[in-house]
């Protein structure tokens, strides 16, 4: 399951690898290409249909040179150790320093606030013009249900891009709060907000957990009978814990760089709990998804959640919901974190433009 390689990743170890990949040494694949030893293509089939391959994947040359020289960077196949009190610590600094990268390309304001006893930051155009006043988009943060990793990061931008506030829900995270307490939070933030807002006037979104919340968050809304926002943003999510897509048994966090457990039937227990795989609102595949709001989906060739957005667009299209899907060639898992790659820009603009033409109109 996704939430496996969650446990054991987070993003702000891309920073890391970028950092120190050039004083790594190569892997033995590398290593033998260099030396001119022939590296053969293979591939074995089992009986079960498991697939056994070996593939020569060469950098791209339809992504950015600045996505070819990340893409070609390697980080180490050795599994990590690391106790979730560093996971959030680390994840906090890089969150702290990238936040501050992207507010100098994208200035805004940020305060921190509490609604509906629900801690939360608070990011706002630096002019807030008067016809995107009623309006309010929640973010909701990757970081696999257990740290922030996106708070910042993925609102700065949203705010300046769109014109429109955004509130950053600072949800109660796994394992101590297990599902539902992190949608339950971001309910109650939009309950709040509807005191204040019209439905049209909110969008909800989010990166990685973030954007498997949203999905979970329209399905409770709907069960509650309560009106749902004018749209939803799902980039690089997923709908069904209960099986496991094709893309978290071939990509790492970054791609084909990195350690790679096999996915497991018991995986993100820490955030599921003792709920039930196939609940429609954990699950949103088994939910009735008929009249949700126009959504926009947006992966990436090598992430380990491609399989897990596209089989929820899917689910949305059988539901009729106009829901836009974007797939962004070669790059890994969340790559609009990583603030040099023009491919995130790219992807800041179609978010921020999908937001801005379906909420308040």
């Amino acid at each position: 399951m996704p939430g496996a390689p969650f446990a054991r990743k987070y993003c702000w170890g891309i920073a890391a690898a970028l950092l120190f990949a050039s004083i790594l040494p190569l892997p033995t694949g590398a290593q033998q290409a260099q030396e001119g030893v022939k590296v053969e293509n293979s591939s074995n089939i089992g009986p079960d249909g498991t697939a056994y391959v070996t593939r020569i994947v060469p950098v791209p040359k339809t992504v950015s040179p600045e996505a070819q020289h990340m893409l070609a960077r390697w980080e180490s196949d050795a599994p990590e150790h690391q106790s979730l009190e560093e996971r959030r610590s680390g994840t906090d600094k890089w969150q702290a320093g990238a936040g501050e990268h992207f507010r100098t390309i994208y200035p805004v304001n940020i305060a921190s606030d509490t609604i509906a006893g629900v801690p939360v930051r608070v990011i706002t155009p630096l002019h807030l013009t008067p016809e995107k006043s009623d309006r309010v988009l929640i973010n909701l943060h990757g970081g696999g249900f257990n740290s922030d990793s996106g708070s910042l990061t993925e609102t700065i931008p949203m705010a300046n891009l769109s014109g429109i506030k955004v509130v950053a829900v600072l949800y109660r995270l796994a394992p101590e709060h297990p599902f539902p307490a992190g949608l339950d939070d971001a309910v109650a933030v939009y309950k709040e907000l509807l005191k204040t807002y019209k439905p049209a006037h909110i969008g909800i979104y989010g990166t990685s957990a973030g954007a498997i919340l949203t999905a979970e968050v329209t399905v409770k809304l709907n069960q509650l009978g309560l009106p749902l926002p004018a749209a939803t943003g799902i980039f690089s999510g997923m709908g069904d814990f209960s099986r496991d897509g094709d893309s978290v048994a071939l990509y790492a966090l970054n791609g084909f760089s990195g350690h790679l457990d096999p996915p497991r039937p018991d995986g993100n227990r820490s955030y599921i709990g003792a709920a039930n795989r196939q609940d429609p609102v954990l699950s949103p595949v088994f939910a009735d998804l008929h009249g949700f709001p126009p959504t926009l989906f947006i992966t990436s060739g090598r992430d380990l959640l491609l399989s897990g957005t596209v089989i929820l667009h899917r689910a949305y299209l059988h539901a009729a919901v106009d829901a836009q899907l974007v797939v962004f060639e070669a790059l890994p898992h969340a790559f609009w974190n990583t603030p040099e790659l023009p491919e995130t820009k790219e992807a800041h603009e179609l978010m921020a433009n999908f937001m801005e033409r379906h909420v308040g109109k």
